[in-house]
């Protein structure tokens, strides 16, 4: 139970300080963090919750986290569905604290302004296609899931791994937020999803689908290709 709080808790943080960031300061009048500040607010999310509660549960927050590391041997399958179901919650609860914030404001719409979610075509930031949009999702996790394989490796450094893995976070949305608004995590997706209530409803299926692809690829190229076999 106290890996599954930790996990629920760590998705919370994640989803109410990242998708905070972009529905509260992204575009604040006259001066807002911008894409810039929105990357680092969801890399710290995951940086300071690793080190806060990884050591309970390890630290996924994320449902394409754990298959990825199950996929790399480092995860066993009877805890899947635990883990992305508090995932899940967790998400969703923060998506709710981040709307009773937001509807303070007199002018908030969360189905007009997007409410932080993720899309493709006509609600990609950048207007980019549903291909592009797969490729991006299922690529930057492949690679998100190598550098969480590579840092937590017994061969890495001791300590360092939620830096590595924080910084990695950031880089993803730097190069995809113009794409998808930035996924690579199907709860951040759900959560605020379920606000919105229309298009991005009917786009999860990819946010939910591109995420897993990426996730299996990633941890198996690690575990096949770069791991030291015993």
């Amino acid at each position: 139970m106290r890996r599954l709080v930790a996990e629920s808790l760590g998705t919370f943080v994640l989803v109410l300080g990242g998708c905070g960031s972009a529905v509260l300061a992204a575009a604040f009048p006259e001066l807002g963090i911008g894409f810039v500040g929105v990357s680092l607010a969801f890399g710290l999310t995951v940086l300071t919750m690793a080190y806060a509660v990884g050591h309970i549960s390890g630290g996924h927050f994320n449902p394409a986290v754990t298959i990825g590391l199950w996929a790399g041997g480092r995860f066993p399958a009877s805890q899947i569905l635990p883990y992305v179901l508090a995932q899940v919650v967790g998400g969703a609860l923060a998506a709710g604290t981040l709307y009773l914030i937001a509807s303070g404001k007199a002018s908030f719409d969360a189905a007009a302004s997007g409410f932080a979610a993720n899309g493709y075509g006509e609600h990609s930031p950048g207007g980019f296609s549903l291909l592009s949009g797969m490729i991006a999702e299922a690529v930057l996790t492949a690679i998100f899931l190598i550098v969480i394989h590579g840092a937590t490796d017994k061969r890495a450094p001791k300590g360092f791994a939620p830096i590595a893995i924080g910084l990695a976070l950031t880089l993803i949305h730097l190069i995809s937020i113009p794409v998808t608004n930035t996924s690579v995590n199907p709860a951040r997706s759900t959560a605020v999803a379920i606000f919105q209530g229309g298009w991005a409803l009917d786009q999860l299926w990819m946010f939910w689908a591109m995420p897993l692809v990426g996730a299996l690829v990633g941890g198996l190229i690690y575990r096949v290709l770069l791991e030291e076999k015993a």
